[in-house]
């Protein structure tokens, strides 16, 4: 008994034809026949009762149905499997990545990924996040970590927010604003050095400055956040830079303050759903899952560090 002869007759079955069964087949009707007829004398009896213009079972084809289906359920979930453990030996996907990544769970979770599935090649790709969303959008890119867009995504996109994110000042250590909380209004007054507007998290920025009705004069615009942090050395201005960023806190050379009120956004993992993930994705998304099972806090609480498995 072959699994192609118990696809034919589940086919006959469900399609109540010969002829229709061949199409859904693709072969064409003499063969299904054929094989039908070899399962018959296989079995002992006949499967089904030939009418006019249709084909039913018999009780014999009646108590056979259900094995069948369970056979070839049976087949297709190992050859899924299989296939997944040849993507996951030998596979590869590609992350796009905003940065100041350094301080989130994003290495820690690569590291455990790269323990378990060591023949899969992560490609990292950075750039902004509107760039990172059209990546993901048109395929050229697996999945992103990015911050999270205005827009509604949830018919294209799938998401799982990896962090909680605010807004800090970056001042001169020793300046006058080095020991207390700024104001938007303060800041308004100051010029400033942030991200450039083809990041997501400007839009957050110039969103809290219109906000209050009050201006941003953006003096240099990069995303680089050391290059932020040299230029506050160089009294430029004062930074607007994420919170989560560790390169601020290194620095002795600069201070960094809040912003008051704060100016909150999430950073996401996102990939699309509407196709299938490929075995090594679903595979670190299932880790994921696994390993991270809670929020992080806002900007009145440190940002989470998860537990993750040492390489040892």
């Amino acid at each position: 008994m072959e699994l192609r002869t118990l696809e034919y007759f589940v086919a006959v079955a469900e399609e109540g034809s010969f002829t229709r069964a061949a199409a859904r087949c693709h072969v064409v009707q003499p063969a299904i026949s054929q094989q039908i007829q070899g399962l018959e004398r296989e079995l002992g009896e006949p499967l089904f009762e030939r009418l006019h213009r249709r084909v039913v079972l018999t009780r014999g084809g009646v108590a056979l149905l259900p094995h069948a289906r369970a056979c070839l359920a049976a087949a297709e979930a190992a050859s899924v499997e299989f296939a997944d453990r040849a993507g996951l030996r030998g596979g590869s996907f590609t992350l796009g990545t905003v940065g100041a990544l350094e301080s989130t769970p994003i290495p820690a979770l690569l590291g455990e990924y790269y323990r378990r599935h060591p023949g899969v090649a992560v490609s990292l790709v950075g750039a902004s996040s509107p760039s990172l969303l059209t990546g993901v959008r048109d395929g050229s890119l697996d999945a992103a970590v990015m911050a999270a867009p205005k827009e509604d995504l949830s018919k294209s996109v799938g998401t799982r927010v990896l962090l909680q994110d605010w807004i800090v000042a970056v001042v001169p250590a020793g300046s006058r604003a080095a020991d207390r909380p700024l104001t938007l209004d303060e800041v308004s007054r100051e010029p400033v050095i942030t991200y450039g507007p083809d990041s997501g998290v400007r839009g957050f920025i110039s969103d809290a400055f219109a906000a209050k009705g009050l201006p941003l004069d953006v003096v240099y615009a990069t995303n680089n956040v050391a290059l932020q942090i040299a230029l506050v050395v160089e009294n430029v201005g004062i930074a607007l830079a994420p919170g989560s960023s560790p390169a601020p806190a290194a620095d002795r050379r600069v201070v960094v303050v809040p912003v008051l009120p704060s100016i909150v956004f999430q950073k996401v993992f996102l990939w699309r759903v509407d196709k299938p993930l490929g075995a090594p994705l679903s595979a670190f998304l299932d880790m994921w899952k696994e390993l991270t099972p809670a929020v992080p806090p806002g900007p009145d609480g440190e940002f989470a560090r998860f537990p993750f498995p040492s390489a040892g």
